[in-house]
């Protein structure tokens, strides 16, 4: 009889064990967390096509500068980027058989939409496209050498597109290659002998690291 309670009792207590455990709702395995933002810091190419337009003909020397960007990851697909570039060129004009050049620093302050064509942790690569707009600031140095006097600052909308790719190094830090075009009026800095109502474009292939947080 107390071997027959004894056996009742353990069945009873494994039941209640298993009634217990089963009635616990079941762990979901937590996702692995993605990183919201990023920012890059970029070396890049400055190369400006020459046009010319009312008898003046207008170009700009290549240069290398440095571009910085931060993004925001609305969704897997889609983020917003706000982005700074630096370079030093010389802008050149050619009217009539006159030759005049400006020696200056160019701001390049731009905000863009990016579709990445494959949500983001998945796999290595992360290839995308972006479009968006801004401004230049061009603003001359007072270079002596090449420096017309009276030059003043002047600031040109432009439109901005491109794409590129970013390599993942490591979980958080990746490598970017890119390409984006500046699509924007030509400066005559307040001189009206220089203005060409015409539209450059400058082609800017960037390479650097990025950061995710």
């Amino acid at each position: 009889m107390r071997r027959t309670s004894i056996s009742a009792a353990t069945i009873l207590l494994l039941s209640l064990g298993a009634w217990a455990q089963g009635s616990q709702p079941a762990k979901r395995a937590r996702p692995e967390e993605e990183p919201g933002s990023e920012i890059s810091a970029q070396g890049m190419g400055f190369f400006t096509k020459a046009v010319n337009g009312t008898g003046t003909t207008y170009d700009a020397t290549q240069t290398v500068g440095a571009l910085g960007t931060y993004r925001h990851h609305l969704k897997p697909n889609l983020s917003v980027e706000v982005a700074y570039g630096y370079d030093r060129n010389t802008q050149k004009y050619q009217v009539a058989s006159q030759g005049f050049r400006i020696q200056t620093n160019i701001h390049q302050v731009t905000a863009a939409f990016v579709g990445h064509m494959t949500p983001r942790m998945h796999g290595k690569l992360d290839p995308y496209l972006l479009l968006g707009g801004g401004a230049l600031i061009f603003a001359p140095t007072g270079s002596q050498a090449n420096y017309l006097s009276g030059a003043l600052h002047q600031t040109k909308g432009a439109f901005t597109y491109g794409g590129g790719v970013d390599y993942a190094l490591r979980k958080r830090i990746g490598l970017r290659l890119e390409y984006r075009g500046l699509i924007y009026g030509t400066p005559d800095f307040g001189f009206g002998a220089l203005v060409t109502n015409a539209v450059t474009h400058t082609a800017i292939p960037t390479i650097g690291v990025t950061f995710k947080f």
